[in-house]
């Protein structure tokens, strides 16, 4: 594909872009998935945030796609969200650049994710499982680096080892990266097994490079992030976890949950986005108190209007209320949260127990789960399912069987002649020219036909170039021959 040249003004670079273009922002909400939409940014920004991040948009759906740009990007123009950089998931030079140009009108910047760990990152092949592939990273950020009339920056994820980790870093920068951030943790460290974030890694990679840096992990209060950027020296302090359950985490306030909770519901019908979007946000404001009031959790979970969200968040506010009106003065709250339930908090992930790594590997959530002795105990998401299907069963035991297949295992077709599933049993039919009437394919019957009707072909020719009476015999020939 060929590009335009950007005849515009030199973009800004490095430190100069960092202090000018982004004025110097040290507080950064981070890019999350269906959670850093333009009403939550713009809440964010009210209470402190210097800089925001959009969610990761995928690159090739973003090129293809109009609805998607216009969802996504397009139609979320708004003065007050800037300054903006506009994160991208990709694995291709060209389609990251394509997607970058049809988005550097409405950024400051251009971001290539590299830090996701989900498995959904390694099915696609991008974010923190790119890390080993540096040629091609090279040449992705060294292109939209010669092509964008915005900078690049990147997102990264650390490596087990500090020295991979500061080469990594530099090859970025060498490449044409002009901001980076570090998540201080590494794309095995995630969910339950997620630990605390390595500072000192993210100390190294500032100190080897001549680019402003981020600082991503252990962010839960002001507190921390002016610790972080003083034992780091990074020049900007990103949140996620910690902004989702207090927005105005970077004002070191913690104010009441429905304090924000109304404020972004109220930027949300000035600025609207999807219903499960909202949701999501209400869960995590207010996470603390649905743990006391669990009849509404459901409540809140099956709303299907804003409107209906908003009924429950007023009716968890009335019973913050009454639970004030009935604290003793002095008490302390129950458990072991520092304020209140219904005081915007960290959240603090539970880890897997003392005693959960054997052989210095890290155990899997299943075999924690396990070893605790809570497989009997069904998943939210199954508890729904069981709730719309009474009768629904998760017993293993109680799961009808299936003959596998000889070759993949899936289950095999009742009826099939080679004792296959349907979709082994078809290549194998279709190398060896045969039928199975069980599951459809009649590979033989239609080779046969098509000979028997090439071979009827001349004395159609024949026929068609004798007179009638000569040919009176031809259609019993060729309905035989189709037979």
């Amino acid at each position: 594909m060929q590009y335009l040249s950007v005849e515009t003004m030199p973009k800004l670079q490095g430190f100069e872009f960092w202090s000018r273009t982004l004025g110097g922002a040290r507080h950064v909400v981070a890019p999350m998935v269906d959670q850093s939409e333009l009403a939550w940014r713009l809440l964010s920004r009210r209470h402190g945030a210097q800089l925001c991040y959009t969610p990761m948009l995928h690159a090739q759906v973003f090129v293809r796609d109009a609805n998607y740009r216009k969802e996504n990007l397009y139609c979320e123009v708004c003065p007050e969200d800037r300054p903006l950089i506009v994160q991208f998931c990709a694995n291709d030079p060209e389609v990251f650049v394509q997607a970058a140009l049809l988005a550097q009108d409405y950024c400051d910047a251009i971001d290539l994710n590299l830090g996701c760990p989900q498995m959904i990152a390694k099915r696609g092949h991008y974010g923190a499982f790119l890390q080993e592939e540096w040629d091609l990273l090279q040449r992705m950020i060294l292109l939209a680096h010669e092509k964008l009339s915005v900078p690049v920056t990147c997102k990264i994820r650390v490596f087990p080892e500090i020295d991979k980790t500061v080469r990594y870093a530099q090859m970025l920068e060498k490449a044409g990266c002009q901001l980076l951030t570090v998540h201080g943790r590494t794309k095995e460290q995630k969910g339950p097994l997620s630990g605390s974030a390595s500072w000192e890694h993210i100390k190294a990679v500032r100190k080897a490079v001549a680019i402003p840096v981020f600082a991503n992990g252990n962010i839960q209060c002001l507190r921390d992030v002016e610790r972080c950027l003083q034992d780091t020296g990074v020049q900007g302090v990103m949140s996620a976890e910690g902004n989702l359950h207090n927005p105005a985490l970077f004002e070191g306030r913690s104010p009441a949950v429905w304090e924000l909770a109304e404020e972004y519901l109220d930027i949300v019908r000035q600025h609207p986005c999807p219903l499960s979007y909202v949701r999501a946000h209400l869960f995590k404001l207010w996470h603390h108190t649905l743990q006391v009031h669990q009849q509404l959790r459901e409540e809140l979970a099956k709303v299907k209007t804003l409107e209906g969200v908003v009924a429950v968040s007023r009716e968890l506010r009335l019973r913050c209320q009454e639970d004030i009106s009935r604290q003793k003065e002095g008490e302390k709250p129950s458990g072991s949260l520092p304020f209140s339930h219904w005081i915007c908090q960290p959240y603090f992930r539970p880890g897997p127990r003392e005693g959960s790594k054997e052989g210095g590997a890290a155990r899997s959530k299943r075999a924690l789960e396990e070893e605790e002795g809570i497989t009997d105990i069904l998943s939210k998401n199954k508890q729904k399912k069981q709730l719309r299907n009474p009768h629904k069963t998760f017993d293993p035991s109680l799961k009808p069987k299936y003959a596998k297949c000889d070759q993949c295992g899936n289950p095999k077709g009742s009826r099939c002649v080679f004792n296959l599933c349907r979709g082994c049993c078809k290549k194998r039919a279709f190398r060896e020219t045969a039928d199975c009437p069980g599951h459809g394919l009649l590979f033989k019957t239609k080779l046969e036909k098509s000979l028997a009707w090439k071979g009827a072909r001349p004395q159609l020719q024949e026929a068609q170039q004798a007179g009638p009476g000569e040919a009176s015999g031809f259609p019993e020939v060729v309905g035989s021959a189709l037979a």
